[in-house]
């Protein structure tokens, strides 16, 4: 590593490339000339990536004290110079503190690195306080016996969350390379993300985009509302789809994806979603539904191993379905 001593040499019979202890789970290589400048984070996890170890996993065994250049802590933007010497002691998986449990899930498709699958209303993502087991997660640990672990012991190949009642479509990661892709086209806005929401009030104008900050509520940490105050980029299309006397069926596509984003944006510009407790205030009825009017009902996203484009679309759940046909009537 450059401007960085070498405290700590390999022996004399040591040669270059990676060498892995079967007994420690240490790994150790010295780095070639042409690796010289590259990122430590970027470079491991490019050296290990047969073990389908990824850049974020990379990220997390330097925080942990776990790997080394020169015998030396190091941070992940380092930068490294030839003949540096690099160990990485592999840390043992942590056990899973989420039980497994015999749920039936709505898988739509499937394979050895992804999973995606129709979350029903009413179902929590992953175990947390309140809400111990009976999640999503809970149902996966019994199907799949291989899922990511960057995201720790309650929430294994858990990519991106929907809210408890919403319904719809949510991919999960089954490896560490998986999760790693999966993040990165989320955190590069690439995947394609659409839902459908019936709101209080008509909307005028049939298309439009919100593009409003949205950070915790001072009064109540488990709100969130649009502030300027530590608050995160946000960014809502949506466009009308229908149009009844009280109501308006729309599609929304997520740019951003922020905690409760649709659910505070809608109600940010004075179209609160229909049945919504906590966002949606007293505007009117619930039309028989228990939680908000929402569904993801389109997921679209590049294959995180062979980079082909995958898109998913499921229909809104029937008793959205059955409200909707009714204000089709009035």
């Amino acid at each position: 590593m450059e401007n960085n001593p070498k405290s700590s040499k390999p022996s004399e019979e040591w040669e270059s490339g990676i060498e892995e202890s079967e007994t420690e789970n240490r790994v150790e290589w010295k780095v070639e000339n042409h690796n010289a400048r590259e990122r430590v984070d970027k470079h491991i996890a490019e050296m290990m990536a047969d073990k389908s170890v990824s850049r974020s996993q990379v990220q997390e065994w330097i925080r942990i004290g776990a790997i080394s250049v020169n015998g030396q802590q190091v941070k992940p933007n380092a930068k490294l110079a030839a003949e540096d010497y690099i160990v990485v002691s592999v840390p043992e998986p942590e056990p899973l503190e989420a039980q497994p449990e015999n749920i039936p899930l709505a898988i739509v498709y499937e394979d050895t690195d992804v999973v995606v699958i129709n979350k029903p209303r009413g179902m929590v993502v992953h175990p947390a306080v309140g809400h111990p087991n009976g999640t999503v997660v809970n149902a996966l640990l019994y199907h799949c016996k291989d899922l990511s672990g960057i995201n720790g012991v309650m929430r294994p190949g858990i990519v991106h969350r929907i809210d408890k009642d919403t319904s719809g479509l949510l991919m999960v990661a089954k490896n560490d390379l998986a999760h790693a892709s999966l993040a990165e086209q989320l955190k590069e806005h690439t995947v394609n993300r659409r839902y459908s929401a019936l709101v209080y009030g008509v909307m005028q104008h049939d298309k439009g985009t919100i593009d409003a900050p949205i950070g915790r509520a001072n009064h109540d940490r488990k709100l969130y509302v649009v502030t300027d105050k530590n608050s995160k980029h946000s960014v809502t299309h949506f466009a009308v789809l229908e149009r009844f006397e009280e109501y308006t069926l729309l599609e929304l596509k997520l740019e951003t994806g922020r905690t409760h984003q649709i659910r505070v944006h809608m109600k940010y510009i004075g179209f609160p979603l229909v049945g919504d407790p906590v966002y949606g205030g007293k505007s009117g009825r619930t039309l028989g539904m228990t939680g908000q009017a929402l569904h993801a009902g389109v997921l679209g996203f590049n294959h995180p191993r062979t980079g082909e484009y995958l898109e998913f679309t499921v229909p809104i759940p029937e008793d959205m379905e059955h409200s909707l046909t009714i204000l089709r009537t009035l």
